[in-house]
């Protein structure tokens, strides 16, 4: 045998005789804890050993006297996987991706998919590039879905700053950090004859990558329809339902991802009565800084389900086994030996009481009231910044008074007819009616009426210019209902297109407010006549703070105050107003193009009837 081959087998055996070795030791147990077991869906008291960021040994019998590198005194915990979930926007929280990954981690969440089309929506591929670098340096693993509808309608309907299309979804495709096809939102569109660079997508996908998930959004629809949707391999839904919308989804085997506004007692019985355990994943879609920094993010949802009656043993399961099932992540799916050692220690079963989090067997959160020796080591990390150019996105003058008066021709009317948007507490649905509106010297008379102004700016600079001013499309409507009564907000946390939009009862608190967010480059503003009752600066491409989450969390829960006290009557009135420009949301919304009646896929006139003088 020669020479050089015999040294290759010498080393073959000394890295054998290591690796075995390796295996007779680990560098950490996890003493006397009372573990989850997947599979059983119960705990069982354990010690568990962890081996290079992975579950080693979960040892029952306690008999195993492996070495340890680090030993912890798990007495009176309880180990639960790292929560899951996979369908959440890091943009809802107003907060870079590292600064909202540091305060997931001590709510148990270990393992996110961000479907980060707002930021396309701001920047385009661009975008969604640069937030996955400045989540680079997460303590947690932060997984993206690819924004298959940027815009969320077509650029008939609305401006944005950026487009997502086929070749750049494919471009995607081959990031590592890309776990999904994210929601498909122009549902209504899509089951129609159509050009949309989604549905070229979805063909080559099913020819070249039929493995690739994709992620639905369906609100309403029913019967061929639904079918028609789920044909084109969208196999889940996360909008909210009704209880028959709900059957047909799980009938036709859609895979429900259950926000907080859809937990229910009578969702929750249907699903117990029809033993759907293996179909739904609790998920939390939207949650914002205020609500983030004071209830918590996923595990307030599995608290609440507890709280409903559920068990925490089947709570736990559908916050970590089904999630990680849907989006094939194998390698986390329970704590069992060789999968990822991502857990969180909790005080208390019932109230889902964190005392630690794990990611790999690092501690990445301990409660500062915990024992002093439950986290080995901590894993802080500053969020990366994004580029400067993102602090520059609010091309727009300063705001005439005179932009918020609404013309109709002199000679046509003493009245109009006019569309207008309905807020209803309870959902981010609108309604729809037709009010008639006085006018004088050709001008609609709004101020004096029951009904507020929605205005929206394009403020990505992409129009041309409408002589108004030196602004570029304006879209006008009216809105009514469950909103302020007084006063006026703006915003360009504008769910999808995020423009620049304002609703207000008057002229001079709309000014206001819309110049407010222009001098902030982005945020929110809320206004009363000449005073600015509250702000959040949102000065990365005007969604997003590089602020402590503490101060975002407390600005955010003064400007939903003010909307309160403002006379906004509903369970998320941020959420609401934001969302009165979400085109892929029912009935009547608004964008730069005007009024758009979601179901029909179009602009309509705001003046839909003359009174003749």
């Amino acid at each position: 045998m020669e020479k050089g081959h015999t040294e290759l087998l010498s080393k073959d055996r000394q890295k054998e005789k290591s690796r075995v070795e390796k295996m007779n030791a680990a560098d950490l147990v996890v003493r006397d804890v009372s573990v989850y077991n997947t599979v059983f869906r119960r705990f069982y008291p354990a010690d568990v050993y962890i081996l290079e960021g992975r579950i080693y040994s979960i040892d029952l019998k306690k008999e195993r006297k492996m070495k340890a590198d680090q030993i912890l005194d798990g007495s009176g915990k309880l180990m639960v996987p790292g929560l899951i979930d996979i369908h959440m926007h890091i943009e809802s929280s107003m907060m870079t991706p590292n600064s909202m990954a540091e305060r997931l981690a001590q709510c148990g969440v270990t393992t996110v998919v961000s479907e980060p089309h707002e930021m396309a929506n701001v920047n385009g591929l661009d975008g969604i590039l640069d937030m996955m670098e400045a989540g680079k340096e997460s303590p947690i693993d932060i997984y993206y879905g690819i924004p298959s509808c940027v815009p969320s309608t077509s650029s008939e309907l609305e401006t944005t700053g950026g487009v997502i299309g086929f070749e750049a979804m494919k471009e995607l495709l081959k990031n590592p950090l890309v776990a999904c096809m994210g929601e498909v939102m122009n549902y209504r569109q899509i089951i129609r004859e159509n050009q949309l660079e989604i549905s070229k997508m979805l063909d080559y996908l099913s020819e070249e990558r039929p493995d690739i998930v994709v992620e639905g959004h369906c609100p309403s629809l029913l019967d061929l329809d639904l079918d028609k949707f789920i044909y084109l391999g969208i196999d889940s839904d996360h909008t909210e339902h009704n209880m028959e919308e709900l059957k047909q989804r799980f009938f036709n085997g859609m895979f429900i991802e259950i926000q907080e506004k859809m937990l229910r007692e009578e969702v929750l019985a249907f699903i117990e009565e029809h033993h759907l355990y293996g179909y739904f994943g609790f998920v939390t879609d939207d949650v914002m800084a205020d609500t983030l920094m004071e209830q918590g993010h996923l595990d307030a949802v599995v608290r609440k389900a507890i709280r409903l009656g559920m068990s925490p043993e089947c709570a736990i399961y559908h916050a970590t086994f089904t999630n990680a099932m849907r989006m094939k992540f194998t390698d986390r799916t329970m704590l069992t030996p060789g999968k990822l050692a991502d857990f969180v220690l909790l005080d208390e079963l019932e109230t889902f009481r964190i005392a630690a989090t794990f990611k790999r067997g690092r501690c990445v959160y301990q409660r500062q009231d915990s024992k002093s020796d439950v986290c080995i080591s901590r894993n802080r990390t500053g969020g990366s910044e994004f580029p400067e150019s993102y602090r520059h996105t609010v091309h727009l003058p300063k705001a005439a008074e005179d932009l918020f008066s609404v013309y109709v021709p002199t000679e046509s009317s003493n009245k109009v007819l006019v569309e207008v948007m309905v807020v209803s507490d309870g959902s981010t649905k609108t309604g729809r009616k037709q009010v008639w509106l006085p006018v004088k010297n050709g001008e609609i008379q709004w101020e004096d009426s029951p009904y507020l102004l929605a205005v929206v700016f394009e403020r990505y600079g992409k129009t041309q210019k409408s002589g108004r001013k030196g602004f570029g499309n304006i879209g006008y409507g009216f809105v009514t209902g469950d909103l302020i009564k007084h006063g006026a907000a703006a915003t360009t946390y504008a769910h999808d297109h995020h423009n620049l939009l304002a609703a207000g009862s008057n002229k001079k608190s709309l000014q206001l407010a819309v110049n407010t967010v222009i001098e902030n480059q982005g945020g929110i503003a809320v206004t009363d006549g000449e005073e600015v009752k509250a702000s959040l600066k949102l000065e990365i491409g005007g969604i997003l703070s590089d602020a402590p989450a503490e101060q975002i969390g407390a600005d955010l829960r003064r400007v939903r105050e003010a909307l309160c006290r403002q006379g906004y009557q509903h369970y998320n009135p941020i959420m609401s107003f934001c969302t009165l420009s979400l085109l892929a949301s029912p009935a009547l919304k608004i964008s730069d193009k005007g009024i758009i009646d979601v179901a029909a896929g179009k602009a309509i006139p705001l003046v839909c009837g003359k009174e003749k003088k």
